[in-house]
């Protein structure tokens, strides 16, 4: 069964900033429950050799790519010590934050640390990344990374952590950007307005929720074909800026609009 509380990767003292503590607190609840699963799983499938393979994917299915993720990258992280992680698991999990969350004078991400053997561990987390490596989604390498980039007008990529399980695909990621502050790099605004190239749906994010702009030789041909499209005089910027602004009730950076059931973090 899909577990689908919601997945917060902030600490307390930010969800209080934020008005999101009972968001928070679900999160947390789940993140334990994931860590325990995982200790469960790893105990019912070694054998004392050998660790079955495809526990992860088990894993995923039940709590999602991202707080799967989130527990497996602590619990390496807060071993960073231990020569039986590999090194490059142990460069994995530094690529994913995981703040510290000091509540009450303890560091609650001890809360979800998985305490079985530092070997069995390594290997569980390998299954994890073969699993979301199959997704075949964007990486840094097909970018041009967003520090400095001009937004507008660009097809972007947006990070998988911002779209929900379903729509972790290579061609959900990638976003038209046709306006806001956040297109510039010099703004201290932040959204940045405009499409999903997939289906030409309105929407519009946070700059720092993209990688940067696609690489243009790594795009598939449908994408290219609605670039042709978007670039021809009679797709104005005006046009797509006012179909977003009559929109605007209905597409929030946390929401897609309900008819198309895509929501995004």
């Amino acid at each position: 069964m899909t577990d689908n509380r919601p997945f917060y990767p902030h600490s307390l003292n930010e969800a209080k900033r934020n008005d999101d503590v009972e968001t928070y607190y679900q999160s947390h609840r789940a993140n334990v429950e994931c860590k325990q699963a995982i200790e469960n799983i790893i105990d019912k499938n070694y054998d004392g050799y050998r660790l079955k393979p495809d526990l992860a994917k088990q894993m995923i299915q039940q709590f999602g790519f991202d707080r799967t993720a989130y527990v497996l990258a602590s619990s390496i992280q807060q071993k960073d010590f231990d020569g039986r992680i590999s090194a490059n698991n142990k460069s994995w999990a530094k690529e994913i934050f995981v703040p510290k969350d000091i509540v009450a004078g303890l560091d609650r991400r001890g809360e979800f640390l998985i305490g079985q053997h530092s070997g069995l561990l390594d290997i569980f987390a390998n299954q994890y990344r073969k699993e979301y490596l199959a997704l075949n989604l964007w990486d840094k390498e097909q970018v041009h990374l967003a520090d400095g980039l001009d937004f507008e007008k660009k097809v972007l990529v947006l990070k998988p952590s911002v779209l929900n399980e379903q729509h972790k695909t290579r061609d959900e990621q990638l976003f038209y950007a046709v306006g806001g502050f956040g297109c510039m790099p010099n703004k201290t605004g932040r959204k940045v307005m405009g499409e999903f190239l997939l289906d030409g749906e309105n929407a519009h994010f946070y700059r720092e929720d993209f990688m940067g702009e696609a690489k243009a030789e790594l795009l598939p041909a449908w994408a290219k074909e609605k670039l042709v499209q978007k670039e021809k005089p009679s797709e104005t910027r005006a046009s797509v800026l006012d179909k977003l602004q009559e929109k605007k009730a209905d597409v929030t950076h946390t929401a897609k609009p309900p008819t198309k059931d895509k929501e995004v973090r």
